[in-house]
């Protein structure tokens, strides 16, 4: 096997801009233009000789240039870290955080899978390891037990148990979109929530990894019935405390997720959430995107939104075609005053946009807006901004967020970055994370950073490393099945499906 060669990427990208022109059948001419013109600009450009631009306390480390990177997740048992991009899902070693092996490749076209999550299942025959694939639109891989999905609405599992040989073992159709699915519980993975749609979403039932199947809302009624939810559809992110975040069209809602199949609504953010508040414009000009809450398990009621009091709830606005860096989308903080089942109980406290942080030059006509982020136990956040680099924001006073560091390169869109957690020497996960971030980018790969984070006294320095054994080369996707995802993908705005 041998990578894929950046020239590859940057070929798929072109046959992505290229293809716009026979998608133009199915899509409104306007609707895909920027697009279009946006990707064939990136690909002309060879990132690899591109200049870096930082300001605070961070420092690049490598680059690899092997995928054109959406989403990715870290396993609990294993030091294993999982990418998916728009051409492969890849596994990496991780044990030295700075130094992330590639250690197995699974090829596949792929249109969305924006929020890769991972599961685990604890079995008598030891911990199964997996990656859950939202399919938006397509989806093909050499050796699938389907072989081809194109219309999405699809949860795809794929096993990474051995990290060498990643593999399609299952997969359920939804009645609801699968932009993004989550497992409730990471750690064993039994039932999983779907993005869904404005005012519902899908839960899957992975007792059986290798035949999961959506569970019905409503047993009475003929057919497959969804759950409802008034915040729909995008993304649930599940905290310590096991309260779910559903986030969406009408801002967020947070639910009791102790009862998988009967989840119970604890809280939303009324008004504000949903853009409609006169008070806080610009809260939610598209949808609020993702969410994170630290400390849940020290949740106070009523107390004053502190981390400590486990009452702030850290969340990203994306409106993804603003281009205007002063409104494209805001990484928001949020107060949640109390979990009793009332609905605005949850408060705006501060918002930035990348305009606001500071960093030139800003991104002219490319997108900027917030997207996925990750949290570090000393209260700072790394989040990706599109053309607006990695981002490094210090949320230690909720209410005046305020920027700390940042990474920016020309020919670049940062769709996540993430703090590599700490693991035991038996490789399961603390719940503490490095100083060391992983940047996945569309048009770069995965870019390493070590910031100087607050209290560790390292520096921008990595820790140190372990020894390292061999790797294993990754595979090329055949550039036919790439072009299958590109045209699928021009064909339909991401609009249509958050």
């Amino acid at each position: 096997m041998r990578p894929l060669a950046r020239p590859a990427v940057r070929l798929a990208l072109a046959t992505l801009a290229t293809l716009g022109l026979s998608a133009a059948v199915v899509a409104p001419a306007s609707a895909h233009d920027t697009d279009r013109e946006r990707i064939a600009r990136l690909a002309a450009i060879d990132p690899v000789t591109d200049t870096l631009v930082t300001g605070g306390a961070i420092s690049h480390l490598s680059t690899n240039p092997t995928q054109a990177g959406i989403s990715g997740c870290f396993l609990q048992t294993a030091a294993l870290f999982v990418s998916s991009g728009i051409d492969s899902l890849r596994v990496w070693d991780v044990s030295d955080p700075a130094r992330p092996q590639l250690t197995g490749v699974l090829p596949q076209a792929l249109f969305e899978n924006e929020a890769m999550n991972c599961g685990e299942r604890r079995t008598q025959q030891g911990v199964r390891r997996f990656a859950l694939v939202g399919v938006d639109l397509v989806q093909a891989s050499p050796g699938d037990i389907s072989h081809v999905n194109v219309g999405g609405g699809e949860l795809v599992i794929v096993e990474v148990t051995d990290p060498s040989a990643p593999k399609i073992v299952g997969r359920a159709e939804g009645t609801t979109s699968t932009h993004t699915v989550a497992c409730v519980d990471g750690t064993n993975c039994r039932y999983a929530y779907s993005a869904g749609g404005r005012d519902s979403f899908s839960v899957f039932d992975l007792r059986d990894l290798d035949h999961p199947v959506e569970v019905d809302s409503d047993p009475g009624t003929p057919g497959v019935q969804p759950y409802a939810s008034p915040t729909g559809g995008h993304k649930w992110n599940v905290d310590a405390a096991g309260v779910a975040t559903h986030t969406g069209w009408n801002g967020a809602s947070m639910w009791d997720t102790s009862r998988p199949r009967h989840p119970k609504l604890l809280a939303t953010t009324g008004r504000a959430g949903k853009g409609l508040d006169p008070k806080h414009e610009g809260w939610n000009d598209f949808i609020l995107h993702n969410s994170f809450r630290p400390n849940a398990r020290t949740f106070k009621a009523n107390a004053k939104p502190r981390l400590s009091n486990g009452n702030i709830l850290l969340v990203t606005e994306e409106d993804y075609e603003q281009t205007d860096c002063a409104r494209a989308g805001s990484f928001q903080t949020w107060w949640v005053k109390n979990l009793t089942g009332r609905r605005g109980s949850i408060k705006p406290l501060d918002k930035v946009e990348l305009a606001d942080l500071g960093n030139y030059p800003l991104p002219q006509g490319a997108f900027c807006s917030s997207h996925w982020f990750d949290y570090h136990q000393s209260g700072l956040v790394a989040a990706g901004f599109y053309g607006g680099g990695t981002q490094i924001l210090d949320v230690r006073h909720p209410r005046n967020i305020r920027p700390y560091a940042h990474a920016l390169w020309g020919a670049s869109e940062v769709w996540d970055a993430m703090w590599v957690p700490k693991y035991r020497a038996d490789g399961t996960m603390t719940r503490s994370k490095t100083n060391v971030v992983l940047s996945i980018d569309l048009v770069r790969g995965l870019d390493v950073y070590a910031v100087d984070v607050p209290g560790d006294d390292r520096g921008a320095v990595p820790p140190a490393s372990p020894e390292q054994a061999g790797t294993l080369e990754g595979s090329a996707l055949p550039l036919g099945l790439v072009a299958l995802a590109a045209l699928a993908g021009l064909a339909l705005r991401r609009r249509r499906v958050a």
